[in-house]
């Protein structure tokens, strides 16, 4: 299996541990202030990934600073979003909603980088959607 699959299989177990761990990390706590503190411990575990690999270089591409700043806002719109979703509704069905993300990141990569899927792609998106619908109908 190709590295970036490994990865990303990883990404969507950590994510799903995400979603129960935050859920009851929310119960007594303001969204607003979760989010900070969920923030500040990213940043102490990446800052410290980042020296013992000694990524630390410069100068930085000026267009890629400037999408990775506004991928930073859009990921802490979405945290505030999901934290306040966790806070008020069940996980189990707060989950599945957050996750057609992937449904708008395929749409919008079609739209703004050109990429192309197969008919089987399309179908698989189709059932990623009409699953997410069934999961959360009642």
């Amino acid at each position: 299996m190709s590295d970036w699959k490994l990865f990303a299989i990883g990404s969507a177990f950590f994510a799903g541990l995400t979603a129960i761990l935050a859920k009851i990390g929310v119960k007594n706590i303001p969204t607003n202030l979760a989010t900070l503190i969920r923030t500040v411990v990213i940043l102490g575990f990446i800052t410290f990934i980042v020296s013992v690999r000694r990524e630390w270089k410069g100068p930085l591409d000026r267009t890629g600073l400037i999408f990775l700043v506004l991928s930073g806002l859009a990921t802490g719109l979405s945290w505030l979003c999901y934290f306040r979703a966790l806070q008020s509704g069940p996980a189990s069905l707060v989950a599945p909603i957050d996750k057609l993300s992937l449904v708008f990141a395929v749409g919008l990569s079609l739209l703004f980088l050109g990429e192309r899927l197969s008919v089987y792609q399309w179908v698989g998106i189709g059932f990623i959607t009409l699953g997410t619908f069934i999961v959360i109908l009642k």
